[in-house]
């Protein structure tokens, strides 16, 4: 749950810092918003969704 939240965040100030600096109209960024809905509840979602626990999972483990 909470790495579905920070990730939902994060991709949330990266939608709001196009908007403001890379001129994002508000209607692009409701159907960006809109197709990740429809995109998730896809037959891809799952496999989406996996890609993406596996690219955490990649990041989490990196030592610096």
């Amino acid at each position: 749950m909470v790495l579905s939240v920070s990730g939902v965040l994060l991709l949330g100030v990266i939608v709001f810092l196009f908007f403001r600096k890379d001129g994002l109209k508000p209607v692009h960024a409701v159907v960006c918003a809109l197709f990740g809905f429809y995109l998730a509840g896809s037959a891809i979602g799952p496999s989406i969704r996996a890609g993406g626990d596996g690219l955490a999972n990649l990041l989490g483990g990196i030592n610096l």
